[in-house]
């Protein structure tokens, strides 16, 4: 089995890191000084409570030298993936499938739904068709990423909390091909379920991408503050409430209610989010994927946002202001 790590930064490098330690085919797509780093000096891992490790691994940034692969798993930004689809298609042969570890509300999200929205397109996150066009939906096996890792110097990754990466298929069977996958995830220490109902964990996801990130970019609060200040905790509120009756109309059912998600946000403690960290980086943000992928979907399903409409203007005017949204 040939697995391709496609953006091999901080999640890809955690994931490419713990299937090389187990002795899988691994290969990572990555670019700048953490490429440089890791062709010279291999690729460390380091997670708590365990010595750090180095592994070789075969690293790249022309995905042309690495050939047809069984499985791509993309860890890219969502606002970077339509524009590589054409790199990415060296590693594209007829049985490959293609891993979109990606947050927000995919651009596959449509495929294999049923009902009268099958097969509905999301400009806000694949402008143009081009993701469902050049990869194609056939060839998608969805996943929700939970860990939390970081690029603490070139070639080192140092994984912070969480193992688990939940697997799908967007017509919610139990195919061959996801349990192939989750068995080597598995092999590698990785918690890798197969969901018949993925979707349901794309959106308790979403919930608090949807508001803390944009939230948290505009006051410069950590996930403490922002979700226990009696104002900032409204706002996002009712922006998770908003995005709950959309999700609710396409078949989404919700383990949790709002409060609940928002005290879990609150007790991860002094969190910076990672549309912070972006914009405190220079880094473009993800406000198309987290934000307004959901107000497309408002507007597909007829749903009234307009808290989402108001934190999406100003969050989208503090992207542009800063350089870092168009």
């Amino acid at each position: 089995m040939k697995i391709c790590i496609f953006g091999a930064g901080a999640i890809g490098g955690y994931v490419g890191a713990k299937l090389a330690q187990a002795g899988a085919d691994v290969s990572l797509v990555a670019r700048g000084p953490h490429l440089v780093a890791m062709r010279e000096k291999g690729l460390t891992l380091i997670e708590a409570d365990k010595d750090p490790t180095t592994v070789r691994v075969r690293a790249s940034d022309d995905p042309g030298e690495l050939g047809p692969q069984d499985y791509v798993i993309v860890t890219l930004k969502a606002h970077s993936v339509p524009g590589v689809v054409p790199a990415m298609q060296p590693l594209i042969g007829p049985a490959t499938t293609v891993v979109s570890g990606v947050n927000g509300v995919p651009w596959w999200y449509f495929h294999r739904i049923g009902g009268p929205l099958e097969g509905t397109r999301l400009e806000s996150v694949d402008p143009g068709n081009v993701q469902w066009e050049g990869i194609g939906p056939d060839r998608v096996l969805g996943c929700v990423v939970y860990p939390a890792a970081e690029v603490s110097e070139p070639g080192i990754v140092r994984h912070i909390e969480g193992n688990r990466f939940s697997l799908g298929e967007p017509d919610g069977s139990k195919s061959d091909r996801a349990v192939a996958l989750s068995n080597a995830l598995a092999a590698a220490g990785l918690k890798a379920p197969v969901r018949p109902r993925l979707r349901d964990e794309i959106w308790v996801k979403l919930w608090g991408n949807l508001s803390f990130n944009p939230i948290s970019a505009l006051t410069h609060a950590t996930l403490d503050v922002l979700c226990t200040d009696p104002g900032t905790r409204a706002v996002a509120r009712q922006m998770m409430v908003e995005a709950q009756e959309i999700a609710e109309k396409l078949g989404v059912k919700f383990p949790i209610d709002v409060d609940r998600r928002i005290d879990g946000g609150a007790a991860v403690g002094a969190h910076r989010t990672s549309m912070l960290q972006d914009l405190e980086g220079g880094r473009p943000m993800e406000i198309d994927a987290l934000v307004g992928s959901v107000r497309e979907l408002g507007r597909i399903t007829s749903t009234p946002t307009p808290a989402i409409d108001m934190v999406f203007a100003l969050i989208a005017l503090r992207g542009s202001v800063a350089g870092l949204y168009s």
